[in-house]
């Protein structure tokens, strides 16, 4: 059986196992204790030398890297979210890289700002948070566009893009990060968050944050 690696408050990990959930495979989802360096431990670093989640051990094939694990299980289960066209997947490849590169870098910084520094006693970097919010503010308007064009992020067939996009917005609200002046990305994500792979497999990021205090 497949086991990936993780914790629940990781973006990157919550992206593996969103797309694991749509696509509907069984696995085993293995939470390490970060605080206590698990993710340090011998036996993982034979599974993940960089010593970092998410990774998968998948009948004893080992992956790590969050976008790499996803194209995997895409690709092994034959999965749409992935098209086989070269033309069509070479542009899920080019929004994913937009969205790692443009959103997700400038996104992680506040949210570990706003979320994750108060509760460790951190100070904040108010200038690298200004920065990455302006950021967010250049880029979430092609988004916008890109959504308002097309039902989902690449066409008007979901796609591994959108799982990608979707993981790294999910702790929006408790970042304070507003969507509201996006009306298609948020109708976009509200679509997204009744769907059963969200509902039925996972806890809100919310609701998972609370359990961690």
């Amino acid at each position: 059986m497949l086991t990936i690696y993780g914790s629940d408050l990781s973006g990157p990990a919550i992206k593996v196992r969103l797309t694991a959930n749509y696509i509907g495979i069984d696995y085993k989802w293995q939470p390490l204790n970060l605080r206590e360096g698990e993710q340090k431990q011998e036996w993982f670093l034979k599974i993940n030398p960089v010593g970092k989640i998410p990774a998968i051990d998948d009948d004893g094939f080992h992956l790590f890297e969050s976008n790499a694990i996803c194209k995997y299980l895409a690709e092994k289960h034959r999965s749409p979210i992935y098209p086989a066209d070269m033309k069509k997947r070479i542009v899920v490849e080019q929004w994913i890289d937009f969205v790692g590169f443009h959103i997700g870098v400038h996104f992680s910084t506040v949210a570990f700002s706003r979320i994750f520094a108060p509760r460790m006693n951190r100070p904040v970097n108010e200038k690298a948070l200004e920065d990455a919010q302006k950021f967010l503010d250049q880029y979430f308007p092609l988004l916008e566009k890109q959504l308002g064009a097309h039902k989902y992020v690449v066409s008007d067939e979901m796609t591994l893009a959108d799982l990608v996009l979707f993981a790294t917005l999910e702790p929006a609200e408790l970042a304070n990060v507003s969507l509201a002046a996006y009306p298609n990305l948020s109708a976009w994500r509200a679509r997204l968050k009744r769907q059963p792979f969200y509902t039925k497999s996972y806890k809100e990021y919310g609701e998972m944050l609370v359990a961690k205090k």
